[in-house]
């Protein structure tokens, strides 16, 4: 398991004539200590390190093997290359090799510890080439090679001037030379330095001007002057694919012919696939008050996640400072990617979401701050502003059940997106107070459901993770607990687990774990004096989540491996059968007393039958990696089982 060697592969032009190579590592041996003293009056015996390094000679470059010894002390630690000649390049291939064997006791002395190998001219001068992209189609695989070409294209201007084998590449170029190096080098931990990705504005595109991308005037915007307002976005992205169409026609271009016309053919796919959708909010007033509501939501929640930010860290907060428009602005892709699934979300039949051949995933491919989360966040506000517009389709309530399903691989990224979507949640439901004629008066939630460890399977154990938070003691539970907010998303005053989160068991209560808002002056909607039953919408207790069924549900991969055992897993696919005046949604897994008696503040409570929900309408992956092996085996079941468990005949 432990490597004996590295090395790298690179190009060097054929004008040079010779190598120099530096090879240096570190060698340990155990030796007396001069300072340390063992009980015995001994000097300790302590390891010590001894730098080795060599540089070489010229090393000619010819076509064969190359050989060798850096350190005449350690003659099974070598350099072994191989040098080849192609049309118009050397290819050499060198590696460090430590080919000492290990000794019964200390084996230790015989590693190669801290290794680098290092290239260059003789000379310094700068000789060292980019790798060729191009591959012979014959000799590549027929699945990739098309993809292959694509990268090579889009990757054209970055530079690759070696390859490591079991370690990276460092190359330094000379000042204002990008294509040339002069020294490469090995890098044991590699770094590289990803900008951040910034949106386009209308200096850098001027098409772009006339482009509304404050949520707050889009959320109050008419549905007549909605077009003028998103219709710069479509004009712009036009303009664009047309200019790189005639890039295409430059002569650096000529060997990315036949990938750029594909790329292209699917920008122009997606270009089309906009001005649809926009269509779609003219046309549909359902979907253009979903849009709104969206925009809305989405404004609250930027705003609000600055003020909680600043209170968090004792910073003054000026609201009116903070609601201005850099604030609560969209990135045009951001808006693209949202219009872009509005049909597959609003319309039940659209081949985006049925068709076996042309159903859609679009994925957001970013590196990390782009913008990939407030993206589809957007789009789940549309989806859950929509299904309680559009109330029950097929029998089955839009108010109800979970709309938007996030599934993460990952439970330290649930935890943050969780805080994060926890915003978003509670802007929906300030929203939905302020008109319940038309959101509804069953409340916005967001639930978490992922391992025990980390929150409680059952109220019960809430209940107990609560009480032991009360006697600032922890006995070693098993089970996690319900303190998942640190402080509140809204405001961001503290919440104090043992003083701001009530629990209510199954005999005596809802069977609900409520977190209040630590605002004591009742000023935060989500205080106890302003939200006495629900507090902040957040569910955290997976017996919780089945029987209240939170409106965008937040999961890791691994929790639905219970599908195949747990029966309950079906209710958050809309599959009940029952509703509880005071435990809420019930399905046959669940096994309730029809009826229960007044207890304290709680009126008698009835079991009344009730359709089933409808199933979730977007499944967001985040974080999204290619899985193999038992897992992917697992992941292959749950799709499986997701597409029976949402399929669902609808008339018309």
């Amino acid at each position: 398991m432990f490597p004996s060697s590295f090395g790298m592969t690179f190009c060097v032009g054929l004008e040079a004539e010779a190598l120099q190579i530096t090879a240096r590592w570190g060698h340990y041996h155990r030796d007396r200590s001069q300072g340390l003293t063992a009980a015995s009056g001994d000097k300790k015996l302590v390891w010590k390190r001894t730098q080795r390094e060599a540089v070489s000679e010229a090393i000619p470059l010819k076509v064969g093997r190359l050989n060798w010894t850096p350190d005449g002390k350690f003659p099974e630690v070598q350099i072994q290359g191989l040098v080849r000649k192609r049309d118009d390049f050397w290819s050499v291939t060198l590696f460090l090799v430590n080919g000492q064997q290990e000794p019964k006791k200390l084996r230790d002395s015989a590693w190669v510890f801290q290794p680098e190998l290092i290239v260059e001219s003789p000379g310094k001068e700068a000789i060292f080439h980019s790798r060729p992209r191009q591959k012979d189609p014959g000799k590549s695989d027929p699945v990739t090679f098309a993809e292959e070409q694509e990268m090579a294209m889009l990757y054209r201007h970055h530079v690759e001037f070696g390859v490591g084998h079991g370690v990276s590449i460092r190359a330094e170029c000379p000042d204002g030379i990008c294509d040339k190096a002069f020294r490469l080098s090995t890098r044991v931990v590699p770094t590289h330095e990803v900008p951040q990705t910034t949106p386009p504005t209308t200096a850098d595109w001027p098409k772009m001007s006339g482009l509304v991308l404050d949520m707050k005037e889009l959320g109050e915007t008419p549905t007549s002057q909605i077009e003028s307002k998103l219709r710069p976005l479509i004009t712009a992205y036009d303009a664009w694919i047309k200019d790189r169409q005639a890039d295409l026609r430059k002569p650096d271009m000529a060997l990315y012919q036949k990938p750029g016309e594909a790329a292209l053919t699917r920008c122009k796919v997606t270009l089309q696939r906009i001005e649809e959708r926009l269509k779609l909010i003219l046309d549909d007033g359902k979907a253009a008050d979903a849009f709104r509501f969206a925009n809305l939501a989405m404004w609250q929640q930027r705003i609000q996640t600055i003020i909680s930010l600043r209170r968090r860290r004792d910073e003054p907060v000026d609201e009116r400072a903070i609601d201005i428009p850099e604030n609560r602005s969209w990135y045009p892709f951001q808006l693209a990617f949202i219009l872009l699934n509005l049909p597959g979300i609003t319309r039940l039949d659209h081949k985006d979401r049925t068709s076996e051949s042309e159903a859609m995933a679009d994925l957001l491919w970013f590196p990390t701050g782009g913008g990939k989360t407030e993206a589809y966040l957007g789009l789940s506000a549309y989806t859950m502003g929509l299904r309680r517009l559009q109330g029950a389709v097929a029998g089955r309530s839009g108010e109800c059940g979970i709309a938007v399903l996030m599934r993460y691989t990952l439970r330290l990224l649930t935890i943050q997106q969780f805080q994060r979507a926890t915003a978003l949640i509670c802007a929906c439901e300030v929203i939905r107070r302020s008109d319940e004629k038309t959101w509804g008066k069953e409340p916005f939630r967001i639930g978490l459901w992922v391992g025990q460890k980390t929150t409680p399977n059952t109220t019960e154990a809430a209940a107990e993770a609560i009480q032991e938070e009360r006697g600032g003691k922890y006995k070693g539970r098993v089970s996690g607990t319900p303190a998942q907010l640190t402080n509140c998303p809204w405001c961001g005053i503290k919440i104090n687990a043992g003083q701001h989160i009530k629990v209510e068991s199954y005999t005596r209560g809802r069977c609900r774990t409520v977190t209040y808002c630590g605002d004591e002056l009742g000023r935060c909607p989500f205080s106890a004096k302003n939200s006495p039953l629900e507090g902040i919408p957040v569910l955290v207790v997976d017996e919780e989540i089945y029987r209240r069924l939170p409106t965008l549900l937040i999961a890791t991969v691994d929790k639905f491996a219970q599908m195949p055992w747990n029966g309950k897993v079906q209710m958050l696919f809309g599959q009940v059968d029952g509703y509880c005046e005071r435990h809420g949604f019930r399905s046959p897994e669940i096994e309730d007393a029809d009826s229960h008696s007044k207890k304290d503040k709680h009126s008698p409570a009835k079991t009344r039958p009730h359709a089933p929900l409808r199933p979730p309408d977007l499944i967001i992956q985040d974080e999204l990696h290619l899985i193999s092996g038992p897992l992917g085996t697992l992941v292959g079941l749950y799709e499986t089982a997701v597409d029976k468990l949402c399929s669902w005949e609808v008339e018309g």
